[in-house]
């Protein structure tokens, strides 16, 4: 499990970048050459490669050279895993919002624990202008 975490981190930590992340868009889209995926940017072809690294590194990307071409693709298994883990806490969130959702619908009657009716509204509130 520690592995596991360790590499969920490394894949968030490679697309925190925004650069990375298109490049990802895009690769999902299809494989590209470095070359075709560095055309867009404003940075040197080093810079691309850096990034490229990172995306590899952390497994989202795989490339493999034919003679001076050097081809990437997205690696499906490391986006499946950050999908799976994303899935799991918005299911999480998902309950905690539907139980609050209850509990608010039910009311202050059928909450034993909520706060006492005030006939009076809520504190500071008098009604009336003071005038």
């Amino acid at each position: 499990m520690p592995t596991q975490q360790a590499d969920l981190d490394r894949v968030f930590q490679a697309l925190a970048d925004a650069t990375r992340r298109d490049m990802v868009q895009r690769l999902v889209a299809a494989p590209a050459t470095v070359s075709a995926l560095a055309r867009p940017y404003p940075m040197s072809l080093p810079a691309v490669m850096q990034h490229l690294q990172v995306l590899e590194d952390c497994g989202l990307v795989r490339s493999e050279k034919t003679g001076r071409v050097r081809t990437c693709r997205i690696e499906p298994a490391a986006l499946r895993a950050a999908e799976q883990w994303l899935a799991a806490r918005r299911t999480a969130w998902e309950e905690g919002l539907d139980r609050l959702g209850r509990h608010l619908a039910a009311g202050p009657a059928d909450n034993p624990d909520g706060p006492a009716d005030n006939p009076d509204g809520p504190k500071g509130s008098t009604g009336s202008t003071g005038s």
